[in-house]
């Protein structure tokens, strides 16, 4: 007779196999290989609730290889979660809580949106990072309320991949060593055997990472999994590897341990014989028996003991430390605090003309005056984007308690990583670099704005004015891309004074990214910064007199520029407003008569200057409006003679405006 275990990861092989079937679309073939792991994880050492699946002292588990969702959501109704066999039936229909790949916010009990390999890994990074910061912070000697690890079940294809591998060095330098993956490495991608194009020895190339490796033989050896895992728990000064040799489609006769299985449902010939060869006879889909549901009962009260052993435990903490307490509720709580939008200090500070790089700096190390949870870091360029926290400590394998982290070179992982921290709760995350190296993070962007993760991204060096880099620095169409990712919001400020209120919006913005682009170049201060600011899109000059003839439309650098050229053309007698636009975003979510009193649409004639590429802008300018901006790369010459040779000067700009003034 086969032990209880067994038939639950069979219950777990098959509720996946069926589910597949019935999408007929999904992945059998890893959540076939990996139950045994997954369950003996989950079984033996996962901290978690069913009952409150935000409880913060839970451990985080990651699913990076996403492609196998069936097997989470399994292992979700199997331990109690808000998922049903009904739920299991609607896999990857509309709607549904169990969509194709795991996503955060609609499923309870997934941590993190995965599926494009390698990025769940990196979050796993960063959830790490984060239970060491938080646990430096808020554990005294006799209590220890922050105290999880972070676990991932990754794939061949997230060893692959380059952002893993960027995060996968960060922790070992750091010592993550409550971060715990299990590979499941059953050397099969979509291809074929993954001899077709990796032969190296991961374990090794994990050593010279700083991380310890352990292997297991037999992936579906309870005893073996168990053994690694909790040898894995005893090092803390290592993040730990598990390698688990599986086999992909554990089981079936026809397709076991071939790419057939990766990617297509088994059919329901070849389900029959699967389930045959394991001594099912019930031809019932969706099966799960009453002694498998008995079985589980007892390991999901067992989990819940846990939790309400820990909430007396807090209890217990606030009580003795009720300062610590109120920092705890204030490091997770979202909302802007009270007094900070209306200090007047911060207004001081952005008083100069600057680089709003510059101020940018200034604007931040104030704020964590107002939040001492701000954590973040550049990719090796903080003398460049200036965003290092004074005295704020840096965060390393000796020191848990510092807010700055060394992302070094790694722009991807950087952004994999800050959705880790974000989505594990309690810091304010933010990371920067040159904007043109937004492109090696796009991947990463993408998915904090779909998981609606409150991330601030500081992008410096924001165009053709950064000069002598030339080309390959200057960046054209990355703005452009950053507003086309649905839910993100896009600041570029024109002065010191709109670095501060973009700052401030994006601290507002709790459900989705905020992209901040500054200046390398000195920036005057405007005259008329208002707080319609804080509406993406107000008028900055406006017109004298009651007619208006045209409308510049700024952002950035450029909005000095429309200002100096409103002043020409207003001394020949014309009606010019100035709109600066500091975030089409946040502009176009205003209300229509907003937006209208601001671009009156009756007036056509509407210029746009911005030295960055030019699309997207008809959308503010009209069929008749002429926008000004960059239609190729740059070049390698100081920012003042590229901005002349490209067009942005008075002169330029004037010509420009007649053509449509003349016709007046």
């Amino acid at each position: 007779m086969k032990h209880i275990e067994e038939k639950v990861i069979e219950t777990i092989r098959f509720l996946s196999v069926d589910a597949v079937q019935e999408a007929n679309s999904g992945h059998p073939g890893m959540p076939m290989g990996t139950a045994a792991m997954a369950y003996t994880l989950w079984s033996r050492f996962l901290k978690g609730s069913a009952t409150d699946v935000k409880w913060f002292d839970r451990d985080r588990f990651v699913l990076s290889a996403g492609h196998g969702s069936m097997l989470l959501y399994s292992l979700l109704h199997l331990f109690g979660y808000e998922m049903t066999i009904e739920d299991l039936k609607q896999f990857r229909q509309f709607e549904s809580k169990t969509p194709g790949h795991p996503e955060y916010n609609v499923t309870p009990g997934v941590e993190t949106t995965t599926g494009p390999l390698g990025q769940g890994f990196a979050n796993a990074v960063g959830m790490a990072i984060a239970e060491r910061r938080l646990a430096a912070e808020f554990n005294m000697p006799d209590y220890n309320i922050v105290n999880h690890y972070t676990y991932a079940i990754a794939g061949d294809g997230c060893m692959m991949e380059g952002v893993s591998q960027e995060a996968a060095s960060l922790a070992g330098h750091l010592k993550l060593g409550k971060l715990i993956v299990l590979y499941d490495a059953n050397q099969i991608t979509i291809d074929g055997s993954t001899d077709l194009s990796m032969t190296e020895d991961v374990g090794k190339r994990f050593e010279a990472y700083g991380w310890e490796v352990f292997e297991v033989k037999d992936g579906n050896s309870i005893e073996e999994v168990e053994d690694a895992i909790h040898h894995a728990r005893i090092n803390t000064t290592k993040p730990s590897l598990v390698i688990v040799n599986t086999t992909i489609g554990y089981g079936s006769p026809n397709k076991a341990g071939k790419s057939s299985s990766h990617g297509s449902p088994l059919g329901l010939e070849e389900i029959k014989r699967t389930k045959e060869a394991f001594g099912w006879t019930d031809t019932e889909t969706f099966y799960v028996s009453q002694e498998v549901k008995d079985f589980m009962k007892g390991l999901i009260d067992k989990r819940e003991i846990e939790r309400f052993m820990w909430e007396e435990t807090y209890a217990e903490y606030a009580q003795k430390y009720p300062d610590k307490a109120k920092a705890w509720t204030e490091w997770h709580e979202f909302e802007l605090p009270p007094g900070l939008e209306a200090d007047p200090q911060i207004w001081k500070l952005v008083q100069n003309d600057d680089a709003t790089r510059n101020s940018g700096g200034v604007i931040m190390n104030y704020l964590t005056h107002y939040l001492p949870n701000l954590m973040g870091g550049s990719a090796d360029l903080n003398g460049s984007t200036k965003t290092y926290l004074k005295g704020m400590g840096d965060f390393n394998w000796e020191n848990h308690k510092g807010n700055n982290v060394f992302f070094g070179v790694r722009e991807h992982g950087m952004a994999a990583i800050l959705n880790g921290m974000a989505l594990h709760g309690g810091l304010r995350v933010y990371g920067s670099t040159f904007l043109t190296f937004a492109d090696y993070m796009k991947p990463s962007v993408r998915l904090s704005s779909l998981m609606e993760l409150p991330v601030t991204y500081v992008f410096t060096h924001d165009s053709i004015g950064l000069g002598e880099d030339g080309p390959t620095h200057q960046p054209i169409e990355q703005v452009l891309m950053l507003r086309s990712i649905p839910n993100m919001a896009v600041f570029r400020p024109g002065d010191p004074k709109e670095t501060a209120i973009a700052w401030i919006e994006a601290l507002k913005r709790t459900k989705g990214p905020s992209a901040i682009v500054l200046t390398r170049q000195k920036l005057q201060v405007l005259e008329g910064v208002h707080k319609g600011a804080h509406a993406g899109g107000y008028t900055l000059v406006k017109e004298k007199g009651d007619q208006i003839d045209l409308i510049l439309i700024a952002s950035g650098s450029e909005t000095n520029l429309a200002v100096k050229v409103q002043k020409e053309l207003a001394q020949k007698g014309y009606g010019v407003r100035v709109v600066s636009m500091l975030s089409w975003e946040l502009f176009d979510d205003q209300n229509d008569t907003y937006r209208n009193e601001v671009l009156p649409p009756e007036i056509s004639n509407r210029i746009s200057i911005e030295a960055l590429s030019t699309m997207g802008w008809d959308k503010y300018v009209g069929l008749k409006g002429i926008k000004i901006g960059m239609e190729s790369f740059g070049a390698s010459a100081p920012a003042d003679k590229l901005f002349e040779e490209f067009g942005f000067t008075v002169e330029h700009i004037m010509s420009q405006a007649m053509i449509l003034l003349e016709e007046l």
